[in-house]
């Protein structure tokens, strides 16, 4: 993989041009900034910018002051490759928290293995309905130990509007959820986003979040998708080298709370 042509194809097809990732979402080009603005139970946030210094500080405060008179908290998504050099420290100086950093990890699934299959006593379901969201927001709270509202409502939106743009699937122990992920599906692009995979404590190291990995990757190959894009925590990014995805850059998002 030609990781810088693919890291420009990823900055303009899903960042420059980043496209809504809901019904109660949309897209804003304003100056040298993109960001998605959303319902409070959606994802509020800046997902490009072209700044230089003499811009930057100017832009952060626009950004700020736009989101705070929506009285919303919001994201401001910072890769490693983003200018200036120091725009991390300027949110900071603003501001925002930094949250963990994580890996941009993007597979071309032509070359990646899709044969993992999930352990014995393991069943994955495709989530199509409220009864499936549930089980969803039953595994990410017990797997990250936050609060599923938000993920509930965007799930359910999706869902109703009907236009196949996320795969969910839930695996089944018996009865019991016990892991859960999603995959979202951008029309026009080459890429579609792994998120939310989370497996719940005593249920880890069997392989589960392996499957739904492989589970999803094969669904974007029947749906003509070349690219799969993950944020990956350092515990997902062995899992996912194994499976053929290379680390591009780094992304950290900055948190401002109004």
């Amino acid at each position: 993989m030609d990781h810088a042509a693919v890291l420009s194809l990823f900055d303009r097809d899903m960042r420059e041009g980043a496209r809504p990732d809901g019904p109660e979402s949309r897209i804003e080009r304003v100056g040298g900034v993109v960001r998605q603005v959303s319902s409070a139970h959606g994802w509020n946030g800046v997902v490009w910018s072209d700044l230089d210094a003499a811009s930057a500080d100017r832009a952060i405060a626009e950004q700020i002051a736009h989101f705070s008179g929506l009285g919303r908290e919001f994201e401001w998504k910072l890769y490693g490759h983003d200018l200036p050099v120091d725009l991390g420290q300027r949110l900071r100086a603003a501001g925002f928290t930094a949250q963990p950093e994580e890996t941009l990890m993007i597979g071309e699934v032509a070359g990646l293995n899709l044969d993992a299959e999930p352990p014995e006593g393991i069943r994955v379901l495709p989530v199509t309905d409220r009864a499936g969201v549930d089980l969803v927001a039953q595994v990410h709270e017990k797997a990250f130990g936050t609060d599923s509202s938000r993920l509930r409502h965007q799930l359910l939106a999706q869902l109703a509007a009907g236009t196949d743009t996320v795969v969910a699937v839930v695996a089944l122990a018996g009865e019991t959820p016990v892991s859960a992920a999603r995959m979202e599906l951008v029309p026009g692009t080459r890429f579609a986003g792994l998120w939310g995979g989370g497996t719940v404590e005593g249920w880890r190291g069997r392989g589960i979040y392996r499957a739904l990995v492989a589970h999803r990757a094969r669904a974007a190959v029947d749906r003509g998708y070349r690219y799969l894009q993950v944020d990956a925590m350092s515990a997902s990014r062995p899992i996912l080298e194994r499976l053929g995805f290379e680390p591009l850059t780094t992304t950290t998002p900055y948190v401002y709370t109004p």
